[in-house]
Parts: C-alpha cells; sequence; structure tokens
C-alpha cells in the first residue's frame, strides 16, 4: 500500500508540474486571444489572412517534398539489401544535425543572386533566378524545410514497413497480383500508420516553424507575425489571437492524423519479420539503393556544406567554391562578447532541461507502461502533448504569463533572468523524446525479471533501482541525450524568451549575428559550425545505441 501511495504522489507531481508549465501558458494565450474583435482583425486584416495562407502553404509544399524524398527511400531500404544498408539510418539523420534557421545562413550563399547555383546557371548561358526574393523565398523556404524535416517521416515509414508480414506479399503474389496491385492494395494500406504519424508532425511542424522564415527575411507569414508582435504586446494584443489561430489550426492538424491513425488497419495486423523479404540484386545493380541514399544525402547536407565552407570563406562571389580560405571568422567567433557568454548560458539551460526531462520522462514512462495507474494515460497525453503544440505557442505563453501575472513575473521572468523559464520551456518541448525513448525500453524489457527480483524480497524501490532502470539505461540515456542536445539549439523558445544579450543561447546569438551587416553572417556561420559538430556527435551516439529503433523518438 506505501509503495503503491508514492507511486501516485509521484504520478501526481507530474501532472502538477505538465499542468502548470505546459497546459497554463496554452491557456494563459488562450484567454486572451479568444476574443471575438481579436480574432474578426486577424480574419478581416489582409496582412494577417496572407500570413496564414502562406503558412498552410509553406505547411502543403513542404510535406508533399518530404514524401518526394522519404517514401521512395523507405520503400528501398524495405525492399533491398545492398552494401551500407546498416549506415544508413546514420545517413538519414545527418539534416538533423542543424536547425533549418542555422542551415538557411548556408543555404543563401547558395541561391543567392551571386551564389552557387545563378553562377552555374549564368556559366551555361542562361539568366539568373531570383531565389532570395519574390516568389522564390517561399520555395526556398520549404525546401530548406523539407531536407530538414524528411528524416521524421522516414523513420515512420521504415517502422511501419517493418511491422509488416511478408506472407501477405508472397500469398498476392501466388495468386498472380502484380507488383502494382500488390503495392497499391497491400502494401500502401498497411503503411498508413507510418505515413499518417511522420506527415502529421512534419505538416505541424512546417506550419509553425519560426526560425526559416525569419532567417531569409519572409515576414508574411504567422509565426513571424507573431514574433515580430512581441515587442508591443500591451499595446497591441493581436499576436495573441495569431497564436490562437496558430494553436487551433494546428491542433487540428494533429487530430486529425491521430484520428486516421486509430481506424488505421495496421493495429490489426500480425508483425512481420523486418527485412525478411529483403532482395539482394546482383552485379552493379546492388549498389544502386546505395547510390540513391548518398545521393539524397548529399543533397541534404548542402546546407551543412555551405555553412562550413562560408564559415572558412574570405571571398565567395559569383563562383562555384570560395576563391580563398581563413580561419579569421573563427576567430572573431571567439573574441565576440555575445559567443562564449551564449555557450555557457545554453550549456546551463540544457543541462536544467535534461534533468527535468528525464526525471518527468522516466516517472511518465513508468506510470503508463510499468505500474499501469489510473491516471497514467493523462500524464502520458499531456507529456506527448508538445508534439502537437508548436514551441512558439509554448514560448508565447510562458511570455504572456509573465506579463499579466505577478507570481510568473518574479520568478519567471524573461528579462530580468530566463535561467528557470528557458530551462522548463526547453525540458517541456523536448519531454516526447524521454518518454518515447524510455517507455520503448520498457515495453521491451520482461517483467518477469523484475518479478523475480521482488520475489526474492526486493523493495520496489530497490527492485527500480536494481533491475528495471539498468535494463532500459540505454533508453535513458538517449532520450538525455536527445533532450540536452536538441535544447541547445532550440529556436523558438530561445527568440522568444531570451531578452537581453546577456541571457543570450547559442541560437538566439546565431541570429543576431546573422543580422550585423559586413562580417556578422561569417561569424555566425563559424558559430554554427560548432554548434552543428556538437549535435552530429550527440545524434551519432543515440543511432549508434538505438540503430534502427531511433525512428520510435520521432513517432507520433
Amino acid at each position: 500500500m506505501g509503495n503503491r501511495l508514492v507511486q501516485y504522489l509521484l504520478l501526481a507531481a507530474v501532472i502538477a508540474f505538465l499542468g502548470a508549465f505546459l497546459l497554463a501558458p496554452i491557456f494563459t494565450v488562450v484567454g486572451v486571444g479568444l476574443d471575438r474583435r481579436l480574432l474578426a482583425e486577424v480574419f478581416s486584416n489582409y496582412i494577417y489572412r496572407e500570413g496564414l495562407i502562406n503558412s498552410f502553404a509553406i505547411a502543403g509544399v513542404t510535406t508533399f517534398f518530404v514524401f518526394l524524398i522519404a517514401f521512395p527511400l523507405a520503400l528501398l531500404y524495405d525492399r533491398y539489401d545492398f552494401p551500407g544498408k546498416n549506415l544508413t539510418h546514420l545517413f538519414v539523420m545527418i539534416p538533423m544535425i542543424l536547425p533549418p534557421f542555422v542551415g538557411a545562413l548556408g543555404f543563401q550563399q547558395i541561391l543567392g543572386h551571386y551564389g552557387v547555383v545563378n553562377t552555374i546557371l549564368t556559366g551555361c548561358g542562361f539568366p539568373a533566378v531570383d531565389f532570395l526574393g519574390g516568389s522564390g523565398r517561399f520555395w526556398s523556404v520549404c525546401l530548406i524545410e523539407a531536407l530538414h524535416l524528411y528524416p521524421i517521416l522516414y523513420l515512420n515509414l521504415v517502422t511501419a514497413l517493418g511491422n509488416l508480414d511478408p506472407a501477405l506479399d508472397e500469398a498476392a503474389r501466388n495468386l498472380g497480383a502484380t507488383r502494382w496491385e500488390r503495392f497499391r492494395r497491400i502494401t500502401f494500406p498497411l503503411m498508413k500508420p507510418g505515413i499518417l504519424a511522420g506527415g502529421s508532425i512534419v505538416l505541424v511542424w512546417s506550419f509553425t516553424e519560426l526560425g526559416t522564415p525569419l532567417m531569409f527575411g519572409y515576414n508574411r507569414v504567422t509565426s513571424v507575425q507573431i514574433f515580430n508582435g512581441i515587442m508591443e504586446l500591451e499595446s497591441n494584443p493581436v499576436p495573441y489571437a495569431l497564436v490562437v489561430v496558430m494553436l487551433f489550426f494546428a491542433g487540428a492538424m494533429y487530430l486529425a492524423g491521430k484520428f486516421a491513425l486509430g481506424k488505421s488497419p495496421l493495429n490489426t495486423t500480425v508483425k512481420g519479420a523486418a527485412g525478411a523479404s529483403a532482395v539482394r540484386r546482383a552485379g552493379w545493380r546492388r549498389f544502386v539503393p546505395t547510390g540513391v541514399f548518398l545521393f539524397v544525402t548529399q543533397l541534404a547536407a548542402l546546407p551543412h556544406i555551405a555553412l562550413v565552407l562560408t564559415s572558412f570563406s574570405m571571398r565567395w562571389y559569383n563562383t562555384i567554391l570560395p576563391r580563398e580560405f581563413t580561419l579569421l571568422h573563427f576567430e572573431n567567433a571567439l573574441s565576440d562578447k555575445i559567443v562564449l557568454p551564449s555557450i555557457v548560458n545554453s550549456l546551463h539551460y540544457s543541462l536544467l532541461a535534461m534533468v527535468i526531462a528525464v526525471a518527468v520522462g522516466v516517472l511518465v514512462s513508468l506510470a503508463a507502461v510499468r505500474w499501469k495507474l489510473w491516471g497514467s494515460t493523462l500524464a502520458d497525453l499531456l507529456a506527448m502533448l508538445p508534439l502537437a503544440v508548436p514551441g512558439i505557442i509554448i514560448a508565447f505563453g510562458y511570455l504572456g504569463m509573465s506579463v499579466r501575472f505577478k507570481f510568473a513575473a518574479e520568478y519567471f521572468n524573461p528579462v530580468e533572468n530566463p535561467f528557470l523559464l528557458l530551462g522548463i520551456a526547453y525540458a517541456v518541448r523536448r519531454l516526447p523524446y524521454v518518454v518515447r525513448s524510455v517507455s520503448a525500453g520498457l515495453e521491451q524489457t520482461p517483467e518477469e525479471l523484475e518479478n523475480a527480483a521482488r520475489s526474492f524480497g526486493a523493495t520496489a524501490f530497490a527492485t527500480l533501482r536494481k533491475v528495471t532502470l539498468p535494463l532500459v539505461f540505454a533508453n535513458v540515456i538517449v532520450g538525455a541525450l536527445f533532450a540536452f542536445s536538441f535544447s541547445m539549439l532550440e529556436v523558438s523558445d530561445s527568440l522568444i524568451l531570451a531578452q537581453k544579450a546577456q541571457f543570450y543561447p547559442i541560437t538566439r546569438a546565431i541570429y543576431d549575428l546573422s543580422q550585423v551587416l559586413g562580417s556578422g553572417p561569417y561569424i555566425a556561420c563559424a558559430f554554427g559550425v560548432w554548434a552543428m559538430l556538437f549535435l552530429a556527435a550527440t545524434l551519432a551516439a543515440a543511432g549508434t545505441m538505438l540503430g534502427s529503433r531511433i525512428g520510435s523518438i520521432f513517432k507520433l
């Protein structure tokens, strides 16, 4: 009885934490923004309507591009055995090692008027194309977001394909069904969980993305309009209404995916042996899938390559590669007054976020998977809610709380010291990754080992400490790595909640540097290279620990 009481007290503490730092910010925004006059202003004002239309357009086009990239890759991975297949998950994760808004710094060098692409076009006798102005800016935003987000859909699709029973396809083949008929009637319908899960995340993410449009100067987007309205919240409450509208549509997209996923036929199918039907082609054909993966990886790595080259370049104007290289930008980055403090700040914020996310995530997973407490489903739903509620909305909610409530303004003031606020905000945003990782480990660990320990007289706490946690330690470490590393490069919370230069985290420092005329963008690129290397090491460690199971981290 005592153990059960402690478990319920811990669960109550978790739910209270999520209520205070997840639901309360959302309700704060809704309480102000759900005003008929403000909402009427949003839908009657041409500028705000255009922002919504552009946000929807970016989400739709980006998701379409993501499908064009991820769908063929997932089919190739599932159907063929080819050289380098074991490394494909690491290749696919390369786009995730840098936020797209940082990659946009390098991409501007590729797509600029005197950039790489236009240099090639004019060299071949074609006119230059304005990729960063007019409608070209829209397509550039969609492209760089798609190159960043396609791994999420790919990993979900590979997981869905791995759960299919190869016997179904074999039976249809024996009955005379063609390859197209088998794909249309068996494979594609049974892939719907992966399509809906990954597609929903990509759709919501691209709909609410702040950093990439902001970096490209594409201001007629709802997320950027919210960001630009932060400084006049007390005199102009329209941004609250914009956040409410964005929350409504993002939630609708997420729930539509969940509803469709719940009715998916795969929920009733038998799990097959992953890779059991993989074919190994003879001769040069067996290298074709490898070549496709390498091509897509190189394409997705273009922003990173451009970022690195820009950080080392002295002169890169109307040429394919820089004419001169230098280390000056790295020296200037280290000597800049906001760079080193921002690294220290990010370490502090991210360490706090990691501790909070791991503590809360482990408790949620234990309550839902092992303890099976009444109310654990609510905690699990709340922990996964940040996947449906965009970071810009949660961050804006924190800002609104600090403006409207005296208690919040005293202890969680983003102007005076955002340490607690940013640490908690980062933790809430990355909590789903910890919960997914730890829950997957608990589901794959047999309970018989824990039951055996209890039968020998071990207490519940001793069993948890000596049996359960050691068995899922790798999953806890992976969740902690994701919470820490993605917090180091969090965009929305950093741009909105860090108000003073002395409290800037890395991403806010990169953004401010990129706005400085002259050498500012080059210093920002040099700073971004460090961030990219850091996150690359983290993802490599996580991929090594989880292997193909890393896809479970990005499931809806």
